[in-house]
């Protein structure tokens, strides 16, 4: 890492999932984009569904930074020309802070430390009080590259649960950035792989709503973009940039069974002259015939089973396709 460019920004963590970050983020968002900030937004690792909620969040498109399937650099890269056009950057965490591959590759932690910017932990306090600070410091000390700024308090009992905890952190030297009590209604409604998609709740700009009012009025909003640092720029070849398409000419099944596809790598085909053609099985429709190669991202087919059975005309494309001499194989699952 050589410079530094884009907004400043922090990184939104936690000892674990289900601790509330996903909520908590949101409502950072919207806060922030409520008093006229323009936020760029991102998600942590291999996660193809938080994103989307960010988008409804910040009124503007969110990307994912994975640390351990991304080439060396580019998540850096794509970190800070996001982050260039907006006024604050804001990266929601996967899992804990320190959980991923072995030796932890790819966790929060490694991306933060790539991009140099500060970690906002998330504590769900339900069920313990001092203790909290004794969490929030094994977490500070644990790597000297990863800089802890500060502390979210979720699930907070009232004002005199909060009261028990503060002079902890501040004997920790951790800064309280505020807390927030439990709010079972603004929970988000999940299934395997993580939250049910945002296409698919009906209510998902009243929740957002209500957590950007809740977040902005509890937590400390001047001292969390006061201490919202830059993304080091690194230094990298062009190859790491590049994402060869498997074909001219790629139809893309794009629908609520099949959703999981980084916009990045859709980007990088299309700036090396691919033709993007997208359909939706679930609409019945087949890709085009003329396509070099069929790309069918990851998503939830299964809970469309009986739809996706009956699309006769995408089935039968797929085998006109599959059939012609020169098509690329169809490829199935994220790259």
């Amino acid at each position: 890492m050589q410079t530094e460019g884009g907004a400043p920004g922090f990184v939104v963590a936690a000892p674990s999932s289900g601790c509330g970050k996903t909520l908590i983020t949101l409502g950072l968002m919207r806060a922030f984009r409520d008093r006229g900030v323009r936020v760029a937004a991102a998600k942590a690792g291999p996660d193809y569904i938080d994103p989307r909620f960010h988008e409804a969040a910040c009124g503007s498109p969110s990307i994912n930074l994975d640390g351990w399937a991304m080439r060396p650099g580019l998540a850096a890269h794509l970190a800070c020309t996001h982050a260039a056009a907006a006024d604050l950057f804001i990266v929601e965490g996967v899992m804990g802070l320190f959980d991923g591959a072995d030796g932890g590759a790819g966790s929060t932690a490694d991306l933060a430390a790539m991009l140099g910017l500060p970690v906002v932990l998330v504590l769900d306090v339900a069920a313990q009080a001092q203790t909290a600070a004794a969490v929030a410091a094994g977490l500070a000390g644990f790597r000297s590259d990863v800089a802890l700024a500060g502390v979210v308090l979720n699930r907070v009992a009232g004002a005199r649960h909060a009261d028990l905890i503060r002079p902890a952190l501040a004997k920790a030297g951790l800064p309280l950035l505020g807390w927030l009590p439990r709010v079972a209604d603004l929970a988000m409604p999940s299934r395997h792989l993580g939250l049910v998609q945002a296409s698919e709740q009906a209510d998902l700009e009243l929740r957002i709503e209500r957590a950007g009012h809740m977040v902005g009025e509890a937590l400390d909003l001047a001292m969390l973009a006061a201490m919202a640092r830059r993304p080091a720029t690194p230094t990298i070849g062009s190859d790491a940039l590049k994402l060869p398409p498997p074909g001219q000419r790629v139809a893309v099944a794009a629908d609520q069974a099949f959703a999981f596809a980084y916009p990045h790598m859709l980007d990088a085909w299309r700036g090396s002259g691919a033709e993007i053609r997208p359909f939706s099985p679930l609409a019945n429709q087949p890709p085009d015939p003329n396509a070099d190669a069929v790309f069918l991202p990851g998503g939830y087919p299964e809970l469309f089973a009986g739809p996706l059975a009956g699309a006769i005309p995408v089935w039968d494309g797929l085998r006109r396709l599959a059939d012609r001499p020169g098509i690329s194989a169809a490829i199935f699952g994220p790259l």
